[in-house]
């Protein structure tokens, strides 16, 4: 599609396609289009409500920074097809929400229970973790070199090394590992399946959000018991504190428990094993930025910071108005939806110098993948340290590393990087 043939009807159409995240040439330039021409439009595709698409870097920080006038509590907090609201809503009790965690919450409570965990993730307490952190990195690494010189690294190494970490961090026994890791792909695949023939089943709505409650009740199945466990005999680790944890002066609900774990180990492993994919995807195309990393180590909480804007693995989030506002001289009305696409943010040519190259020199102050304000990530300080630590081991010994196949990215609105990545290398 080139420029001539868009048209916000067109662009919509593709902005809630899972299939045109999986290739993104027509995607991207949709989102250029828009940012151009019409950087804040409403969308109204067949099966979903009406939703503002926020596509310039500027904008999608104004909104993230005002949680008061954009909220996330009322409506679900991802795009969903009307008739998956709808079904969430009715096994809920009339919350879009399947799941309470601080993606779904707003103030006071939001504060409130990020603070549980707001010690260990700060910069001062992932520090603490670093030992253990790079252990688990010269893991990953031996398992490459043992691989032959070929591996699949989305499937082989991105997907185990940030579960590992998170499970370290939370206190899990490595032996549950399988068990998580399936969980962890059930949630991820159920917007991700492409049917080999077009079923009833394949076009039903509903479908995302049904394969989504599995993995839910999967995780509560996991944790319940866990998070008791660790009520009677607290450890030192993070499932103890927030099993123990309190809110109000009340012991925290077993709901939140289960959600703030499940968050945890979920956004955590996949921010980080999306980033990693998409950097040694970008590195295979182009061995400047390998090389430069290589010979500079000063160089990579720079490639860090641009692994995770290149590959933006959480592609965007949505927010409800809380009032009647104005933004470019339309009126957003309250309850209206918006879409904050940061796939598109991150490539906004007003931000970032020659926003399509991968530059591991580049200056990492504006990235959104993490987002901004009361919202922002709670464990970004740990995916940087884990990722850094990563790519520290992982230059040191890769000589050599280059694409050995077709990768393919997730087919997902919300989640995004490589699915597959076969790699062919030399160790030293």
């Amino acid at each position: 599609m080139n420029e001539t043939e868009m048209s916000p009807e067109k662009v919509g159409a593709l902005i809630v396609s899972p299939a045109a995240y999986a290739t993104q040439k027509a995607l991207m330039a949709g989102f250029q289009w828009l940012r151009h021409n019409n950087p804040l439009v409403l969308i109204e595709a067949d099966g979903f409500d009406p939703f503002w698409a926020v596509t310039a870097h500027a904008d999608i920080l104004e909104v993230s920074r005002r949680h008061d006038l954009f909220c996330n509590g009322e409506r679900a907090t991802t795009l969903v097809p009307r008739a998956a609201d709808e079904l969430a809503r009715s096994l809920t009790g009339g919350s879009p929400h399947l799941m309470r965690t601080l993606l779904q919450m707003d103030a006071p409570d939001h504060a409130r229970y990020r603070h549980i965990a707001q010690a260990w993730f700060s910069r001062q307490g992932v520090g603490a973790f670093e030992d253990r952190v790079r252990h688990l990195a010269r893991l990953s690494v031996n398992r490459m070199a043992e691989r032959g010189g070929s591996c699949d690294f989305a499937g082989d190494v991105a997907l185990h090394f940030p579960l590992r970490v998170a499970m370290e961090i939370l206190g899990i026994p490595e032996e549950d590992e399988p068990r998580l890791f399936d969980l962890i792909q059930e949630l991820f695949r159920s917007q991700d399946e492409a049917p080999s023939r077009e079923t009833k089943a394949s076009r039903d709505p509903t479908r995302h959000t049904r394969r989504l409650l599995d993995a839910f009740n999967g995780f509560d199945a996991y944790f319940t018991p866990l998070l008791e466990q660790r009520r009677r005999g607290p450890q030192d680790d993070l499932a103890s504190f927030i099993a123990n944890a309190v809110i109000d002066g009340r012991p925290i609900g077993p709901f939140e428990a289960v959600g703030y774990c499940m968050l945890i180990l979920t956004a955590g492993h996949h921010t980080a094993a999306a980033a990693m994919s998409g950097a040694v995807w970008a590195m295979c195309e182009n061995a400047e930025p390998f090389c430069m990393a290589r010979n500079d180590f000063s160089l990579l909480p720079r490639l860090v910071e641009e692994a995770v804007r290149w590959t933006t693995p959480a592609h965007h989030m949505m927010r409800t108005a809380t009032t009647d506002t104005l933004m470019h001289g339309r009126r957003i009305a309250r309850g209206d939806w918006l879409m904050l696409c940061y796939l598109s943010g991150n490539r906004d040519e007003r931000a970032f110098d020659q926003p399509d190259c991968f530059r591991v020199d580049r200056d990492p102050g504006r990235n959104l993948a993490f987002g901004h304000g009361a919202h922002a990530c709670l464990g970004q300080h740990l995916a940087r340290l884990e990722m850094r630590i990563f790519f520290e081991e992982f230059l040191a010994r890769v000589a050599r590393i280059d694409l050995a196949g077709v990768p393919r990215r997730l087919a997902s609105v919300f989640l995004g990087g490589p699915k597959t990545l076969p790699v062919r290398y030399s160790m030293m």
